[in-house]
This record gives structure tokens, sequence and C-alpha cells, in this order.
């Protein structure tokens, strides 16, 4: 029996650019959110709820919440990878949560807890996702439920 405990499955991993630190010497906080965006691209690609989606069926999602923490910095050229926890959905709504690691070292550098909304980009309203998509969230859920509430989840500032 394995003592590791488990954890959310990796779904994104990219190098610090220099272009992305500021005169700290690490990561500007702006990049954060691009690589949580990258992850998210990552996320839906897996959802099946991606661009070919977007291009498929003219739906997409629309963030409309979302919350970081800057836990430790990374600096430029560090590898950093990104690990991603479905928190809950509704027919409209997806609520998840992404960890960033330093990939080498191990340590957490970010999380960021995320809102979206299936959004019907005919009209651009909000609209419920088609049962597939919320037959694969709900497989995603489940493979997910023993991983326990993020500590940063919820927080307020």
């Amino acid at each position: 029996m394995s003592d590791a405990v488990a954890q959310p499955p990796e779904v994104h991993r990219e190098i610090i650019r220099p272009g992305w630190c500021d005169y700290n010497g690490h990561m500007n906080l702006a990049y954060y959110v691009l690589v949580f965006d990258h992850a998210t691209d990552a996320l839906w690609n897996t959802l099946g709820i991606g661009i070919d989606y977007r291009n498929r069926t003219n739906n997409s999602t629309f963030t409309v919440e979302s919350h970081i923490t800057y836990d430790r910095e990374v600096l430029e050229g560090n590898e950093i990878r990104c690990t991603t926890q479905l928190l809950g959905f509704d027919d409209k709504r997806i609520h998840y949560f992404h960890r960033m690691y330093h990939a080498e070292d191990g340590y957490l550098a970010s999380t960021t807890e995320l809102l979206g909304v299936h959004v019907d980009l005919t009209v651009r309203r909000v609209a419920p996702m088609p049962p597939d998509v919320q037959a694969r969230l709900g497989e995603t859920m489940e493979a997910h439920r023993g991983f326990g509430p993020p500590e940063q989840a919820g927080r307020v500032i």
C-alpha cells in the first residue's frame, strides 16, 4: 500500500518566459493569469469544450469570477506544472481550481479558483450545456471527489 496522497491530474506545463518577469525578478502577477488560462484551455480540450467545440457548436465558456493566491515566487526559465480539480458544476456553470507548482522543486507557487459559464455565442447569453458535456463533467466530478476541498478555495480577502 502506498503512502502517496492522490493529487488532481496535471493538465498543463510551460516555461516562464523572460518577458513575463518584472523588475523584482519573478513572474509578474498578470502572467499567472495567463498560465492559468492556458491550463483552462487544456482542461476544456480534455472535456471536449475547447476551440473545436466552439467552432462546431458556436458555444463556449466565459470566466465570470476568479481568485488567485500567490504562494511562492517562480523565476524566468523555471518550468511550472498545473493541476486541475473540478469542484462542482450545474447545467450552466463550472467551478474549478488550478494549482501551479514549480516542476523541478515541487513547491506550490500559486492557486486559482474559477467560475465559468456556458455561453451560446449566437445570442451571447448563458445557456445550458448539452447532455454529453454534462455527462463528461459528471464523470470528472466523480473522479475528483476523493481529492477533498482545496485549502485555498472559498477564501475572502
